[in-house]
């Protein structure tokens, strides 16, 4: 079945922001709500194709949804810049209004033993991946206290869980540590907010090909079997934004289980 729009879908009229969007989850994220009604702002810090060693813009994004009958707007951000997260919040609203949906699905990763691990960029991998979907969560938590409605969303990862001693490193600690501590916000998240009615949830995609995993080599001879589209993402990740925070709210899940346990069929997204 080919990928369609329904402007009167789930998400109708909700405005949802999206890091990390001009390539691999978070662009399959962004078709994924678009196509479910919502006005989706698509950010990144790759504006245009060609402005990043890897495949993907925030520009090459909007075009997609707008070509195809949806709602979209670029606006460039880099998570470690405190100033940029506020410009992010402060353009969408501008723009279409109070934050719905809120997914924090940008990162950046450097795989090097703790023993040469540099300060700096341990630093910069916190601030993206934990200040940054902190601060955000700050700037977006007023107004959807004020409506008693809204969705935040943060995507981890099975590095979030504990190795085996024995496990073969790859110098993944820090990034681990990381969607960790994400993990352990979106649970304290989702106790504070639920007397508002915010549902707060993180979600795990097991082992999607995107360019990003493509770089890393983390997709081998011994694990491409396992690894699985990118459109099982998205449909988890849309039922993890709507319906009702008493019960949809709290959870740290996988892609694998929420369709499973749902019963949920991936949509088509746009290409």
């Amino acid at each position: 079945m080919a990928a369609s729009m329904n402007k009167n879908g789930v998400l109708a009229g909700k405005v949802a922001v999206i890091t990390g969007a001009s390539r691999g989850i978070g662009e399959a994220i962004a078709y994924r709500y678009a196509q479910e009604g919502a006005k989706v702002v698509v950010s990144a810090r790759t504006v245009d194709e060609g402005d990043h060693m890897l495949p993907g813009s925030i520009n090459g994004v909007v075009k997609r949804i707008r070509d195809a009958g949806g709602e979209a707007l670029a606006v460039k951000c880099d998570l470690s810049n405190e100033a940029e997260r506020v410009e992010l919040i402060r353009a969408t609203e501008a723009a279409y209004g109070p934050v719905d949906i809120l997914v924090n699905n940008a990162a950046i990763t450097y795989f090097i033993p703790v023993d040469d691990f540099p300060e700096r960029r341990m630093k910069l991998m916190f601030e993206v991946q934990v200040f940054g979907p902190f601060h955000l969560a700050q700037l977006v938590l007023p107004k959807m206290r004020e409506r008693k409605s809204g969705w935040i969303l943060n995507i981890s990862s099975h590095a979030a869980l504990h190795p085996k001693v024995n496990a073969p490193g790859r110098g993944g600690t820090v990034y681990g540590m990381c969607k960790a501590a994400l993990e352990r916000f979106t649970t304290g998240l989702a106790a504070e907010a639920s007397n508002d009615k915010i549902g707060v949830n993180v979600i795990s995609p097991g082992l999607v090909a995107t360019p990003g995993v493509l770089h890393h080599k983390l997709v081998n001879e011994s694990n491409k079997d396992m690894a699985t589209p990118v459109e099982h993402m998205a449909e988890a990740c849309l039922h993890l934004v709507h319906g009702d925070p008493s019960v949809n709210s709290g959870h740290i899940t996988y892609a694998a289980d929420v369709l499973k346990n749902f019963g949920l069929t991936p949509a088509e997204l746009l290409a």
